[in-house]
């Protein structure tokens, strides 16, 4: 089966797809004359424009929708997460996969939210798309370790995903068509006070299916979709309600009786904002979510079926109290209610018993309080502790708890700089059992308990900020020190899919990982973007593995530069361009072998003691928009991109056989692009 899904998606993968504005007023003065006078355009924000000189947090990245659509994207499809991947001290796990790793970090030490609800699995088809639909969203925040004191349970990362919270007088859209993929979103208002959303995506890749050789493919299931609601009702200037939705799923299945696959994601939330004066706000919210994967099969006129998920139950209560300048304080609660199924399989017509694994349920409890405060005109302080703790509920009953504290300072030099220091610690108590470094929708959520303690980190950052010629130019340099203790890797042949006592796999060490990121950027004028350069390293010892020998861990990349570009030739064309080059990642090489009888059998060298062949690409864009200033209600534009421009074979895996003949051994790389051109029309009305 897992050959099957293997040569399923390689064959899909690999079809051949051979100013600045013034207004001008004018005005009559007491002499009658007549003077022009030259306003410069004001752009309103939510955020300070020199944010990133003033806020003491460390870490933090933010990128706004109208950037990310602007880059060059894979078939077209535009995707939040590779856009992150660009950011200094964010690398992809393998090859075109949204799966990200922060500072070092596994993806299960990312916390990724969608309206502060948790999506466990973001991606579709395998990874190479994310689950989220960029017609819906409003922008992303992305905190490399040092978080808002209201959310934790992770070691890496934070990403917020905001959807849009627009308030339309009159219905209107946003949509576009693509080689693999339609999407479409219609806002509107419902009376007075009401607005909502709704949006959906579709792929198609079914449709290239009919042109294989292979009849079982021609016939074959091959597509993902997403939904997206969102209802707001603002009863008030201080009360607003909030219900958001989201539903994605992959099938992928078979003709004959090899087998279907389904995964996916469901997410709601229930938000009430209240202002309860001009300086206390208040943030009521219950949150449900649930990832679930079902793989069937036909064996011998009998059907089979894999099923297993992960379901939350959540609620918190979150207030800002801006009181003054030495008190800006933030404080809340939250528990979740966690409802782990590792698996089950059940059979029909078969003289077998179905095999269940237990399901295992717990609770996990977060308060904290944090402030903010001016001290002088020069320095500012970020402080707070969050204290959580961590309920086994099931059969097994076993409780963990802890501090997390967490400490930042900014001091201003002048106008346009700053120096930066930054410590938190975090916790995290669940985890993937996973042992490949790409990652699979197959993989199994676990929680601590009574054998598996939970993971922590100490992280240390300091940095340097410098702004030029008014903010438009935007320089940093970052360094940090990460400090793991309990962290988990899974014993050599482990076995991590139905197995009643996953713990008796599990192995506990510590770890490190440090680094310098540097990044300039470019926010306005005709060409924008930025350059970044990560220096990193990231390593693990943990006593039954590797023979006790601190070894790479699995996502360690020594060096990684990203450039971003992109530039308005007129109000109707514009082009963008990114470059990236990275190491390879560590892997582990078979480095001799030994025969019993006539079978050989390899000998491995020490864990991540070899990588893989360096990673470089380079993607183009241009988008054309016929006519930028029409009045008219449709507008509609195109965008036509190149992805791996120069036929680069980056390396997806690496596979090793043996010659039939000599029984000699040699490897095989295998990647999954070449040259990869695509157009997406793109509109609005």
């Amino acid at each position: 089966m897992k050959y099957y899904f293997f040569v399923f998606f390689t064959f899909f993968f690999l079809i051949p797809l051979n100013s600045f504005a013034q207004t001008q007023t004018n005005q009559k003065t007491t002499t009658d004359s007549l003077i022009q006078l030259n306003l410069q355009e004001v752009i309103i924000t939510s955020q300070r424009s020199d944010r990133n000189i003033t806020n003491p947090t460390m870490g933090v990245e933010s990128m706004k929708i109208e950037k990310i659509r602007l880059l060059p994207a894979i078939l077209g499809e535009v995707d939040i997460l590779k856009a992150i991947q660009l950011l200094p001290g964010v690398q992809s796990i393998s090859e075109s996969s949204t799966g990200f790793s922060v500072r070092g970090g596994s993806p299960d030490q990312n916390l990724i939210v969608l309206d502060n609800t948790t999506i466990y699995n973001p991606v579709h088809q395998m990874g190479f798309f994310s689950a989220f639909n960029n017609d819906v969203i409003s922008g992303i925040e992305l905190y490399k370790g040092n978080f808002p004191f209201r959310h934790g349970g992770r070691l890496s990362s934070l990403l917020e995903v905001a959807t849009r919270d627009e308030s339309p007088d009159k219905i209107n859209g946003t949509g576009g068509i693509g080689l693999i993929s339609s999407r479409l979103m219609i806002e509107g208002p419902l009376g007075e006070k009401t607005t909502w959303v709704v949006a959906g995506r579709r792929t198609y890749a079914d449709l290239f299916l009919v042109f294989a050789k292979d009849k079982n493919l021609r016939d074959a299931t091959l597509y993902f979709y997403d939904l997206n609601g969102k209802l707001t009702h603002r009863f008030s200037g201080k009360d607003k309600l909030e219900l958001n939705f989201y539903n994605g799923l992959d099938n992928m299945g078979m003709s004959n009786d090899m087998g279907d696959f389904m995964y996916g994601n469901t997410a709601s939330s229930l938000t009430w904002n209240h202002v309860f004066s001009p300086t206390l706000f208040g943030k009521f919210s219950a949150h449900f979510t649930n990832y679930h994967y079902d793989l069937a099969s036909n064996i011998n006129h009998s059907d089979v079926s894999w099923k297993s998920g992960i379901t939350d139950w959540a609620v918190r209560a979150d207030f800002h109290q801006p009181l003054n300048k030495l008190w800006d304080l933030s404080y809340g609660i939250s528990g979740i209610y966690h409802s782990f199924k590792p698996g089950e399989i059940r059979m029909t017509g078969l003289n077998l018993v179905d095999y269940l694994i237990p399901n295992n349920e717990a609770l996990e409890y977060g308060a904290y309080v944090s402030g903010k405060s001016e001290l002088t005109n020069y320095l500012t302080i970020q402080y707070g502790v969050r204290f959580s703790a961590f309920q086994n509920t099931g059969k097994t009953k076993h409780v963990y708890s802890g501090w997390e504290p967490g400490l930042g300072a900014v001091w201003q030099l002048t106008e346009s700089s700053s120096v930066k220091a930054n410590y938190s610690h975090n916790v995290q108590y669940i985890q993937l059992a996973n042992n490949s470094a790409s990652g699979s929708p197959l993989d199994v959520w676990f929680s601590a308990g009574p054998q598996i303690k939970p993971q922590q980190a100490n992280l240390y950052s300091a940095g340097y900020f410098r702004n030029f010629k008014n903010n438009q130019y935007e320089a940093s340099v970052e360094l940090y020190y990460k400090d793991l203790k309990n962290v988990i890797d899974f014993k050599e042949h482990s076995n991590l899919l139905m197995n009643q006592h996953l713990e008796n796999e599990v192995r506990t060490g510590k770890g490190k990982a440090y680094g310098i990121e540097l990044m300039i950027k470019k926010n306005t004028g005709r060409l924008t973007g930025f350059a970044n350069y990560t220096l990193s390293r990231s390593e693990r010892t943990i006593p039954e593995i590797n023979k006790g020998k601190t070894y790479l861990a699995p996502y360690d990349k020594t060096h990684v530069i990203n450039t971003t570009a992109t530039y308005n030739l007129s109000d109707k064309v514009n082009v963008s361009a990114i470059w990236t080059f990275s190491t390879g990642l560590p892997t582990t090489y078979p480095t001799g072998r030994f025969a019993v009888g006539d079978e050989y059998f390899p000998i491995y060298s020490g864990r991540n003691e070899y990588r893989r062949p360096n990673y470089d690409r380079l993607d183009l864009s241009l988008n054309y928009i016929p006519n930028p200033d029409s009045k008219k209600w449709w507008k509609g534009e195109w965008n036509f991109s190149i992805y791996n421009v120069y036929n680069r074979k980056n390396p997806w895996t690496i596979v090793y056989r043996q010659n039939d003949d000599t029984g000699i051994p040699y490897a095989e790389m295998m990647y999954l692009f070449g040259i990869v051109p695509s157009v997406t029309y793109n509109f609005k009305f």
